[in-house]
């Protein structure tokens, strides 16, 4: 046999043998986020906890997005995915964007909070939801959970898109670049605080962060069960000298609701005690407690993270 002829036989056996071992594992396939922001690497971290944690698992991760990660895990593109507990929440119902019930979807952890932003420019006249009438307003692209916020937030204050001058669809780099040049007033975003897109915005413009009334939380409450309530402290932008009130959605694990019980279980189980490896990756998620990971979005738990959280005492 010649050594060319060899070579090509050991690449196929090691192809096949490369191919077929996670056949016999159990796989978990993981849709994250964008590289380059926190869930991709969050996934990563989860990756090694659970391989490490679960023998003969074997998780891939992939990128993804909120809405899209909702689609997979019901799809069986994926076993487990990242999401927005709005956005989760509207796909169990059936709401727009999706067309019919992800009734495969269940939830098996919370992570951290991420906040609504409503940001204006100090001279365009707005102080509350309402004055948005007939102004500029620069957002996510449509279907983003950022931009679906958006419309729910008008919609408590009897507005829509077609009461503003004008909307603007893009990234947060340009929405920054819109204010900053006077094409847009009003800037709505969901992330962390402090977010580094209103920090730049901050250095060239004075800018106010709006309030929302508990009335008005409420009343988005109504319209999704998901949104929670939260305060963005004083101080935490430049000229901001008191608390705001806010809402915001939860950045949550789902996993197949048809995932075997024990895996699930496991996975969840695994996760609580290696919190502190997710919190060295992601600032946000520092010091997370079982208690914290069991809190409730919205979305239905998997039976077998609701038998972990049960037994831990937290649910």
């Amino acid at each position: 046999m010649s050594i060319v002829r060899f070579g090509r036989l050991g690449a196929v056996v090691l192809a096949a043998a490369f191919f077929s071992a996670p056949a016999s594992a159990q796989l978990i396939r993981i849709m994250s986020g964008p590289q380059g922001g926190s869930w991709y690497p969050l996934a990563g971290a989860i990756q090694g906890i659970v391989e490490k944690n679960i023998p003969g698992t074997n998780v891939q991760v992939a990128p993804g997005a909120g809405i899209s990660n909702v689609l997979g895990v019901q799809n069986n593109k994926a076993e487990m995915g990242f999401g927005n507990s709005v956005s989760t929440y509207d796909g169990v119902r059936g709401e727009d964007p999706f067309k019919q019930k992800t009734d495969n979807v269940c939830h098996i952890a919370t992570l951290y909070f991420q906040y609504f932003h409503v940001v204006v420019l100090a001279d365009a006249g707005v102080t509350t939801g309402a004055d948005l009438k007939g102004k500029a307003l620069t957002t996510q692209q449509k279907g983003n959970t950022g931009e679906q916020m958006t419309r729910d937030f008008l919609k408590v204050y009897g507005l829509d898109y077609s009461k503003l001058r004008k909307v603007n669809f893009g990234s947060y780099t340009d929405s920054v670049e819109q204010l900053k040049d006077g094409h847009s007033q009003v800037f709505t975003l969901i992330t962390t605080v402090p977010a580094s897109a209103v920090m730049d915005l901050a250095s060239a413009r004075n800018i106010r962060v709006l309030d929302l009334s508990d009335i008005k939380f409420k009343e988005l409450q109504k319209i999704n069960k998901g949104y929670d309530q939260r305060i963005i402290k004083a101080g935490s932008y430049p000229k901001q000298d008191k608390d705001i009130q806010t809402i915001g959605t939860w950045t949550h694990l789902m996993m197949r609701c048809s995932t075997p019980e024990d895996l699930v279980y496991k996975v969840t189980k695994a996760l609580a005690a290696n919190t502190e490896t997710l919190g060295n990756v992601v600032a946000a998620v520092k010091g997370l407690t079982a208690k914290e990971l069991a809190i409730d979005v919205g979305v239905p738990y998997h039976p077998g993270a609701r038998r972990f959280y049960r037994e831990a005492k937290v649910l």
